[in-house]
């Protein structure tokens, strides 16, 4: 993937370790690994104002758009909390309105620091080898000419498929779009730099790693960036059953932080290899060696057996059941959130409130040491080769875990009035609200 031999030894820089290479079409940015990936901003329900049952519906239309995806895509979901911002600043006619705001501008400032979130959906895709595509003419006849599969065809493919996924999206989501060249940077430029800036898009958006790639990455147990601190904290584990927004409490935190949730899909018939081999697995493990020849020799069978085991190879059986029966589909998915600060303390203290929430709700979870870099390396989007934890997971368990409900916070701008909200005010926890 970042084969640098030709130019260099090793790695001398961050941009070196950022996978994005240029921007190819309108928010599509070419990796360096040869894949293809596209960004988009959305606004999932907001708890507080929703029945159970639109929540399941929600999560139901989202598993049926995520199970869709096959082994040659991978999915970024990132809710990204960042400060609210100052107060707007608006312009009066007279005296009295203008004290009257500037009391209100006090008593906002005074109730303390607010944060909103920003929700992203990256969406990843491998084209296919080209002696795939040569196999497969061998197999299939078509009317077209001979000529192999160009760059621009397996591009195309992709802006469609991604089209899709944004139309099944609209349906369920209050809010959903693409983010263009310039947005795309900025987003990926906020993942990696600890400034929040726009970024412009340049007349050849090419070398995009050395354009964003702003701060100095130092490694070891406790990386930094820049002049931050990087705590990582990733999911080990996972509770025995989950409920949509079964993590919706780290929207209300008051600082900021980076939850990326990233879903490498399986094919249909990856998956169900799998599931059919950790199946076999459990179902040998039911007995042990000497059970098994007890019941060879004296022809009667062993009464006791290792009822985890038996369990276990139920539950991969019901697994293969609902993928033969395409209700979901599976992957790897890895859960991480990134907290940074120049205070060591204040970074490590943040990202203790962040293990209380996840752990209560019966995961487990490593605060990363020696793989700290990794880890947050894989919390980039782009980024499908660090930090990959092995457990299966379905589609519709990604649908509750990864982020996808929000506080509404409210526009940020009067498109009646022309100009700043009516007054500012404050929601569930840390989030403010603008009433327009």
């Amino acid at each position: 993937m970042l084969n640098l031999s030709e130019y260099q030894n090793r790695p001398k820089a961050l941009a070196d370790y950022l996978p994005w290479a240029a921007i190819i079409a309108p928010g599509v940015v070419l990796n360096k690994d040869g894949s293809f990936q596209r960004t988009l901003e959305f606004r999932g329900p907001d708890l507080g104002s929703s029945t159970e049952e639109e929540l399941v519906a929600v999560c139901a239309r989202l598993n049926n758009t995520l199970r869709r995806l096959g082994s040659a895509w991978a999915v970024y979901a990132e809710a990204a909390r960042m400060p609210a911002g100052q107060y707007p600043e608006a312009h009066f006619h007279n005296e009295a309105c203008w004290i009257v705001d500037q009391e209100r501008k006090a008593a906002f400032d005074e109730t303390g620091h607010y944060h909103e979130s920003r929700y992203f959906l990256t969406l990843a895709f491998m084209p296919p080898a080209d002696k795939t595509s040569r196999a497969a003419k061998f197999v299939i006849e078509t009317p077209e000419d001979d000529s192999e599969e160009a760059a621009s065809d397996h591009l195309s493919r992709f802006v469609s498929e991604t089209g899709r996924v944004l139309d099944m999206l609209e349906r369920i989501m209050p809010e959903a779009r693409f983010l263009d060249d310039g947005d795309t940077l900025s987003y990926l430029h906020s993942t990696i730099s600890t400034d929040r800036q726009t970024i412009n898009v340049p007349d050849t958006p090419a070398y995009i790693d050395a354009l964003i790639g702003d701060c100095d990455l130092v490694g070891g147990l406790t990386p930094r960036l820049g002049e931050e601190t990087l705590h990582v904290l990733t999911v080990k584990g996972f509770p025995a059953e989950t409920t949509p927004g079964i993590l919706d409490e780290l929207n209300a935190l008051g600082f900021s932080y980076r939850w990326m949730t990233r879903y490498l899909p399986l094919g249909k018939s990856d998956a169900a290899k799998l599931i059919t081999k950790q199946r076999r697995q459990w179902f040998a493990k039911r007995k042990s060696i000497a059970s098994l020849l007890k019941e060879s020799l004296f022809n009667e069978s062993t009464a006791l057996v290792d009822t985890d085991a038996d369990n276990k190879a139920l539950d991969a059986d019901a697994a293969l059941q609902d993928l033969g029966g395409d209700y979901v589909g599976y992957g790897y998915m890895t859960t991480s959130i990134v907290v940074s600060h120049v205070d060591p303390k204040i970074a490590e203290n943040r990202l203790r409130a962040i293990e209380r929430i996840i752990n209560s709700r019966g995961f487990v979870t490593i605060h990363e040491s020696v793989g700290a870099v990794d880890a947050w390396l894989g919390s980039l989007p782009g980024n499908p080769y660090a930090n990959v934890r092995l457990p299966l997971v379905s589609s519709l368990n990604l649908a509750h875990i990864m982020p996808l409900s929000a506080v509404w916070a409210g526009p940020k701008t009067n498109t009646h009035l022309s100009g700043p909200p009516l007054l500012m005010a404050a929601t569930e926890g840390h989030t403010p609200f603008r009433l327009v």
